[in-house]
């Protein structure tokens, strides 16, 4: 077996208590969720000097003492040595090399024959001599540097005169985690009858904490309920040189200030758990640094990114994210400053809301997936290997969570606000035939291709949503054997909207469903006898679709029904079949040219269900003609949705007319979806590798290949986002999108792909 690649990361590494520490902690688990097992993290890690040692894990697998220029040098050469290591990427912060200005890690570039990239977490503006000196040699020794801030990258172009091709920005990361009210955390932390400001990282006279309790008597005469936080321990140079000085100095200043109700210091180093816990229980975070040439700061970064609004110093990031509407910036050194800005906000609760909310939509682009992301990319340019091995991406573990979360004992809800199912919106039997074929389908693997921790526990939840999901298209089924699509958050159906849209979708896709049910012999007969029953009566009364889809999604499901029996109610189903793609071909004659080969006037959506529906249809009859129009428009719809070698979706803003501009955006999970599963379908048809590559590249859409790079599926609550925008990812996680996921990430299961347990 091949060894894997590896990435070495330069850097200080928990349990060293240090903020550099904990971000290439992050970075390099985000780096390994992305690219592992091809690619591994590992570290060299620094340490204080000679004598001290931290308990690593076996991520780190060399040690430098920083105040050592030799050991900058051995290490280097032994890593030299690593063949499998293809780049190393230097986490930069002048106070942990020694040397003038860090100077020691020069020796280290110089002796080092592998691509660098070194990341800069300070970046000092105006600077004298020597400083420019120490730069500018980094800069001329290392592959690619990455600043964290535009304002960063410009002081660099600027003012140490480093190319800006050789310099990209990618921000600090922030952890991914689903947007709250600070109500049930401060609850869990005892403190839910109180206002909570929040301040944490390692304490030092830089921190300007003492202005902030200065600021509080005012405060609190107004707003009784209010405590401060200060959660974290002294940073350990200062501990060293003076001890607990500063710490004391300001527990003092609460004394004489009679705040000792109001202000509590928690002294402890927390996990990254624990930290988030806090964040989300803050009403408001204050960013109290004294240095305006501050480049980054990762409390102030996970502040943002957690939904708080934010009162900051104006450090150089501070000043680039606050104008973002994400919070106020108070001066250096004013204890007045602070409180006008703390009076404002807990003044105007929907001022302090509307903050917090700005401030997490606009760091999407920051949780570590998206980092993470940026840095495979940047990593790739300067080693082939990485190249290749990160166009293969590590497919997501299997998360059924957001789907169970927006179903109740009715049906799948049509939309959620963010990740909160939002009743209001209703159901539809679009949604919930879609969450149906994801949970038959996951049921039946459960097992066998898809290992669970709990399989029977996880199979019972299941089967329990695959009942509600056929009571609720029993219950749509109308006098005239016709589903209606809407119903209502009160579970009425919304007449108006039905009569108002056509239903031939909705309709098509429920037979699908009920077909996929009604095929699979690992359910219990109660289930796959239900959904036979309902195909059976709306089979009664069936007519031919108008709409090419629904004849796809219906011919789909034929093909399903075929495995099993030969017709329904005295239709035989073979025929049936016949008949829809027959149908299919007639339109792709009526409409199709050398230049336009396809079934409309028009691409919108789930576009490639149709060229699927007749390749399924070959498989069923043998008719060559079927494979062919097939091949032939599947291979057109590849031509205008796959750019470069990202799949694009067709914009729902517009579509893409025969004669007319092709619309790029709002591009829905829905139609990646679709592609996906016809990709692997003509994979397994024709046997061309060519197909189930393609189907990975369209998969990849989910995770971060599109036209943002930006991941639209979440980890952490198992949702997908609703689409991407002109700029933007829409962050609601509905039903439409979190099943369309689902069912493409069935795709690759079936095809072969990941087997990750879930």
């Amino acid at each position: 077996m091949n060894k894997a690649l590896k990435i070495i990361y330069l850097s200080t590494f928990p349990p060293r208590e240090c903020g550099i520490a904990t971000f290439t902690a992050d970075l390099t688990a985000a780096m390994d969720d992305l690219l592992e097992p091809a690619i591994e993290s590992k570290v060299a890690a620094i340490n204080l000097d000679d004598i001290s040692r931290y308990h690593y894990s076996k991520k780190v697998i060399f040690q430098i003492n920083q105040y050592s220029e030799q050991e900058y040098i051995k290490t280097a050469k032994n890593i030299n040595a690593m063949e499998e290591v293809k780049l190393v990427n230097i986490q930069h912060e002048f106070g942990i090399f020694a040397g003038k200005y860090g100077s020691y890690i020069i020796s280290f570039l110089e002796a080092l024959k592998k691509p660098s990239i070194v990341t800069f977490h300070s970046i000092l503006p105006s600077p004298e001599a020597k400083l420019k000196e120490v730069v500018n040699s980094i800069a001329e020794k290392a592959s690619g540097l990455v600043a964290m801030t535009n304002p960063s990258r410009e002081i660099l172009i600027r003012e140490y005169g480093i190319a800006e091709e050789k310099i990209s920005m990618i921000p600090h990361g922030i952890h991914s985690m689903p947007y709250t009210s600070s109500a049930k955390p401060k609850t869990t932390l005892g403190l839910s009858k109180q206002v909570i400001l929040l301040t944490f990282g390692l304490l030092s006279r830089g921190k300007g904490i003492e202005y902030v309790i200065e600021a509080l008597p005012k405060v609190v005469n107004t707003y009784p309920d209010i405590l401060y936080i200060v959660l974290g321990v002294t940073h350990p140079n200062v501990l060293k040189e003076e001890g607990e000085n500063y710490r004391n100095f300001l527990i003092q200043k609460v004394h004489d200030l009679k705040l000792s109700s109001h202000v509590n210091f928690y002294n402890e180093y927390v996990s990254v758990d624990k930290l988030l816990h806090f964040l989300r229980a803050a009403d408001i975070y204050i960013s109290t640094s004294l240095d305006p040439n501050q480049a980054v700061s990762g409390t102030f970064s996970y502040a943002l990114g957690s939904g708080r609004p934010v009162i900051s110093t104006p450090f150089a990031q501070a000043r680039e994210l606050i104008a973002l509407e994400a919070g106020t910036l108070v001066n250096f050194k004013d204890p007045n400053s602070y409180t006008e800005a703390i009076m404002k906000l807990l003044k105007n609760s929907s001022l302090r809301e509307q903050f917090g909310k700005n401030a997490y939509f606009r760091t999407r682009n920051m949780t570590w997936e998206n980092v993470a992301l940026e840095y495979s990319k940047l990593f790739s340019r300067y080693s082939s290997d990485i190249a290749e091995v990160s166009e293969r991406k590590k497919i997501p573990r299997i998360n059924l969570n957001h789907i169970l979360r927006l179903t109740d004992d009715f049906g799948i809800m049509q939309f959620a606000r963010l990740s909160l199912p939002d009743i209001s919106s209703g159901y539809t039997l679009d949604d919930n035939a879609r969450a149906l074929i994801v949970a038959c389908l996951y049921y039946g693997k459960l097992g066998g291709t898809i290992k669970a921790a709990y399989p029977d526990k996880q199979k019972s939840e299941l089967l329990k949503r695959i009942g509600v999901y056929l009571r609720f298209i029993e219950f749509v089924l109308c006098e005239d054997s016709i589903f209606c699509n809407y119903v209502r958050s009160d579970r009425s159906i919304d007449i108006e909207l039905n009569k108002k849209d056509n239903l031939d979708d909705a309709n098509g896709r429920a037979l699908w469903a009920l077909a996929v049910v009604a095929a699979a012999d690992y359910l219990p007969d109660s289930a796959r006898n239900k959904a036979l029953s309902l195909l059976k009566k709306r089979i009664e009364k069936y007519r031919m679709f108008e709409s090419p889809r629904a004849t796809a999604f219906y011919a789909k499901g034929i093909n399903l029904l075929l495995k099993k029996v030969q017709d329904i109610e005295g239709k035989d189903l073979k025929e049936l079949l016949v008949t829809h793609c027959d149908r299919l071909v007639s339109l792709y004659r009526g409409v199709s040219s050398e230049e336009w080969q396809w079934f409309e006037n028009y691409l919108t959506y789930s576009n490639a269900v149709l060229p699927e529906a007749l390749i399924l249809g070959h498989k069923h009859t043998g008719n060559m003609e079927y494979l062919d129009i097939g091949i032939k428009t599947l291979d057109f719809l590849i031509s205008k949705t796959f750019v470069n070698r990202i799949y694009m979706p067709i914009g729902q803003d517009g579509w893409h007319h025969k004669i007319g501009e092709r619309r790029y955006f709002d591009q829905q999970p829905e139609d990646v979806s679709a592609m996906v599963y016809a990709l692997a379908t003509a994979h397994s048809i024709t046997g061309k590798d060519s197909y189930k590559k393609l189907m990975h590249e369209a998969f990849n859409w989910f995770l971060g290949d599109n036209s943002l790079k930006q991941v639209v599926y979440d980890r952490t609550t198992g949702g997908c986002y609703d689409g991407v925008g002109e700029g933007y990812i829409n962050l609601n996680q509905g039903a439409e999108s979190t099943t369309s996921y689902l069912l493409a990430r069935l795709a690759i299961i079936q095809a072969g792909g990941s087997d990750n347990e879930y």
